[in-house]
């Protein structure tokens, strides 16, 4: 009864969703998308060695944005050695790129500030990283060379400051590559100045921060011994005694604070008159804080869950949905945009209160498809919106497309960039011996994984090990190789 109950709301919010996109369509059949009318009066392109440029950039985002964040996944694992190696490759490339190689537009010719400025910070946030793991690698070194004897020390080295300020510097290394590659065709193109700066601002920052949310969600849902902290801790996935708040709680928070700064900051109050555009973006400031305040209230106990945060997304979505542009095409874009969050939310809401019934996972501690729906939704929101400004989307219509096959290019991009993120995930997991599903050694153990938790960790005590070990002789290396597993499993547990 729950499941057919699950496919049949599953079933009527896709056909809601394809219902409002049909009739948004039929509002506007009057103008058709007929656009070989237009044909002679459009603008003619003439781009300057496009060829190179486009090069530049596909090298640019393999070096900048994709290294890095290999780079940040083997620093994440402690594999030091080759995290250092292919952050010397980006650091060298970010520097030579800096000094000789420019995004030029076709107007003037020249790469703007900000977007040479965001190449010359990469440069030294890449050179300060290699700078501390280099520091962290020779000590390291010169430690187990020439002082043997102090290696006891650093027995816990990758919980160190150093280690984790290495950490910290490789993540905003990606998360400016990421900058670095978004801006640089807006310098190409020539776009975000005078009147647009403000808007390709407003939406390059919440277009990303959809995409990290979608990242966190999907670090959440993916790590096992994150996703299973409940089963892990209690018996029979129960919260009773269970310590820690829930993500709703967090992401509260964070909207809550966001919030604000969107109440303060997208009208100058007192000092200029309102615009509809202020009204909007105003009244989503004061919903966001009100919203997560709440959304904080709800889940402030142990792991409570919430619907708050995925609620706001759907309000988000409807408004967004619902604002008029000045381009029909831009309209469309924005329409999009806002049931692609709204099909966040709802689902979001689905899988905390019908799916999994308020816990942290499912009992069964796997992954259910419908779980990858709800952060891809928001990647696809992230960057339809980073794709929905007004310089973008004239282009756009002046090249000739329509909105269908625009959606469709940026959509398939929202794809790329969550096989990506998934991609990253499950990386750093085999690095450390997991997949999804747990830990690798216990996986071919039949119901090894069920065993070890009901198992009491006194037997597992040092002086019995090597008691069995001495008395079973050489048939003591199986035996031996079973007891190791838990103690990796636990050491797991502990990071």
């Amino acid at each position: 009864m729950n499941k057919s109950y699950f496919n049949y709301s599953t079933f009527l919010i896709i056909l809601s969703s394809l219902l409002l996109i049909n009739a948004d369509d039929n509002n506007h059949d009057g103008m058709s998308m007929d656009m070989d009318d237009s044909s002679s009066s459009r603008p003619e392109f003439h781009p300057i060695n496009p060829g190179s440029k486009t090069f530049h950039w596909l090298l640019s985002l393999f070096i900048l944005l994709i290294l890095p964040s290999i780079s940040t996944s083997l620093a994440i694992a402690n594999k030091l050695h080759w995290s250092l190696f292919l952050q010397y490759i980006s650091t060298c490339y970010s520097i030579f790129e800096s000094i000789f190689l420019d995004f030029p537009d076709n107007i003037n010719n020249h790469e703007n500030k900000t977007s040479k400025g965001t190449s010359w910070f990469l440069s030294i946030l890449l050179g300060l990283t290699i700078f501390i793991g280099t520091f962290i690698n020779g000590s390291n070194l010169i430690i187990n060379k020439f002082y043997p004897n102090l290696t006891r020390f650093t027995v816990n080295y990758e919980y160190g400051f150093s280690y984790k300020l290495y950490k910290i510097l490789s993540f905003l290394t990606v998360l400016t590559g990421w900058v670095r590659v978004c801006m640089a065709p807006i310098a190409l193109f020539g776009f975000c100045y005078d009147k647009h700066t403000g808007q390709c601002i407003a939406h390059g920052i919440m277009g990303s921060a959809f995409i990290l949310y979608s990242f966190i969600l999907s670090l959440v849902l993916v790590v096992p011994w994150i996703r299973k902290h409940q089963l892990m801790t209690t018996p029979n996935g129960g919260s009773g005694g269970n310590t820690g708040l829930s993500q709703e709680f967090y992401d509260s928070t964070v909207m809550m604070v966001w919030g604000i700064v969107n109440t303060f900051t997208e009208h100058r109050w007192g000092r200029e008159n309102w615009s509809m555009g202020d009204y909007q973006h105003t009244a989503m400031g004061i919903i966001w804080w009100s919203g997560g305040l709440l959304g904080m209230y709800l889940s402030r106990k142990n792991h409570h869950r919430s619907f708050i945060p995925a609620l706001l997304l759907i309000f988000t979505g409807y408004s967004m949905s619902q604002h008029s542009q000045h381009l029909m095409i831009s309209t469309k874009v924005h329409s999009v945009f806002g049931i692609a969050l709204m099909g966040a939310g709802i689902t979001r809401i689905i899988e905390i209160s019908f799916l999994l019934k308020d816990k942290s996972c499912h009992p069964s501690g796997q992954i259910l498809s419908f779980q990858y729906f709800p952060p891809f939704c928001l990647t696809l929101a992230g960057i339809l919106f980073m794709g929905a400004t007004e310089e973008q989307l004239q282009l756009v219509h002046d090249l000739g497309s329509d909105h269908s096959a625009y959606i469709l290019v940026v959509s398939a991009a929202a794809f790329m960039i969550f096989l990506w993120i998934q991609l990253l995930i499950m990386f750093y997991l085999r690095l450390v011996g997991y997949n999804e599903d747990g830990e690798l050694g216990l996986q071919g153990q039949g119901q090894g994984h069920h065993q070890y938790q009901s198992v009491d960790v006194e037997e597992f005590e040092l002086g019995d090990i090597s008691d069995d070990y001495e008395e079973e002789g050489s048939g003591s290396t199986n035996n031996h190789h079973e007891l190791d597993t838990p103690s990796l499993s636990d050491d797991r547990n502990k990071d």
